[in-house]
């Protein structure tokens, strides 16, 4: 967690949420307002988080109308909550990514859907019946 906090990691973690933007969690926080927040709250979070106490808060509820009806249910972490979770996301990224297999495709660096797809085409094209999702 030590690692997590360093400030160069912080200031990395919080550029990277400034740039992918996003809606405001339940506490309505927005991305522009979190520069002044961290500035009087930073030391107490921080705190929290070295010594195992701190609690994520609820996740925003938010429903998006799909294009053929329906709709899809996504979940809106605060802003702080986001910041913390791309921390850890620098932190613990390099220390996992060695050891997933090299046919994982979900939320991994410089691999997307398609080219899960391209792969699994692959295995078809050489008379492999089975794919894993």
């Amino acid at each position: 967690m030590e690692q997590v906090v360093e400030p160069s990691n912080m200031r990395r973690a919080y550029k990277r949420v400034l740039k992918n933007r996003g809606a405001a969690g339940v506490d309505r926080l927005t991305v522009e307002e979190l520069k002044d927040w961290l500035m009087v709250h930073w030391p107490s979070v921080k705190a929290a988080l070295l010594e195992d106490r701190y609690l994520p808060r609820a996740v925003r509820r938010v429903d998006i109308p799909k294009p053929n009806g329906g709709v899809r249910t996504l979940g809106v972490p605060t802003v702080v909550d986001r910041l913390i979770q791309q921390a850890l996301h620098q932190v613990l990224q390099p220390i996992f990514e060695p050891t997933f297999s090299d046919g994982s495709y979900g939320f991994r660096p410089q691999r997307s859907a398609l080219d899960a797809v391209a792969k699994a085409k692959e295995y078809v094209a050489e008379g492999k019946h089975w794919v894993v999702d």
